[in-house]
């Protein structure tokens, strides 16, 4: 009896450290499936981009247009001078309605089209209704205009939140913001402008530039940031082009 007493106490020791094994691996398991759960959602999550992570000097020239009939013309004429077949342009809907000549042209001369949604306000602001009211009508618009539905749109003010990015998501949208800011927006001067961009540019990037009428040096700008990325081995693409197979570099939104 006492040799079975001591092989039973064994056995039950061997027991417990089994099933203390297996309670530890549940609870490794269970916090392991938490933040899995975590990584998941924050991967599919909606979110913008700013740029493209390459080692290839691939860069994409982005003009907004919201309002104006004297600047982009002459930003167009530049492009084809210098031979630059490749950018994104974002255009705002009643913009669009009001120079339908000027955006035959852009998408005559080959470049891509994004939206840049209707009104120019903060959709952050808005209800979920009021945002998919105002992507939806500058769809309907762009499309009727172009002939093709709009894939990117580059929010008013560069201003969305989560809910935005939700809501273009599932209508089909992808946000572009951008990683270089010329700041032509502020009129800062020719050489601020061209320097502004060379100082940041970077394989992959995004540059945001304006072909708006308050913008008044930028299409005096633009030449020599042409001519100096060229310099320097870039290769001119459209934000679809840039992002097409390649890791995007978005931002957390809070």
């Amino acid at each position: 009896m006492k040799f079975m007493f001591v092989l039973s106490a064994q056995r039950l020791k061997q027991v417990l450290i089994i099933l203390t094994a297996l309670l530890m691996a549940a609870g490794i398991a269970y916090a392991e499936r938490d933040a899995i759960t975590v990584i998941s959602d924050s991967s599919k999550a909606p979110q913008a981009i700013y740029k493209v992570d390459t080692n290839e000097k691939k860069i994409a020239l982005t003009f907004d247009i919201s309002w104006g009939e004297t600047r982009a013309v002459p930003i167009l004429d530049i492009l084809k001078e210098k031979k630059v077949n490749k950018a994104t342009f974002f255009l705002s809907s009643p913009w669009s309605q009001r120079h339908p000549e000027i955006v035959k042209r852009i998408v005559d001369d080959g470049f891509e089209i994004g939206s840049h949604g209707h009104k120019h306000d903060y959709y952050s602001k808005y209800t979920d209704e009021e945002i998919r009211a105002q992507i939806g009508r500058a769809h309907t618009i762009l499309t009727e205009l172009t002939g093709k539905k709009p894939k990117l749109i580059r929010m008013p003010n560069g201003d969305f939140d989560k809910r935005v990015l939700r809501i273009a998501d599932e209508m089909g949208y992808t946000v572009i913001q951008w990683d270089t800011d010329s700041k032509d927006w502020i009129n800062p001067g020719v050489d601020t402008i061209v320097n502004n961009v060379l100082s940041k540019a970077h394989p992959g990037d995004i540059v945001l530039l304006h072909a708006s009428d308050s913008c008044k040096q930028t299409h005096l700008a633009l030449p020599q940031i042409i001519d100096k990325l060229r310099a320097d081995g870039y290769e001119f693409v459209t934000v679809s082009e840039l992002i097409a197979g390649s890791q995007v570099q978005s931002q957390e939104v809070k």
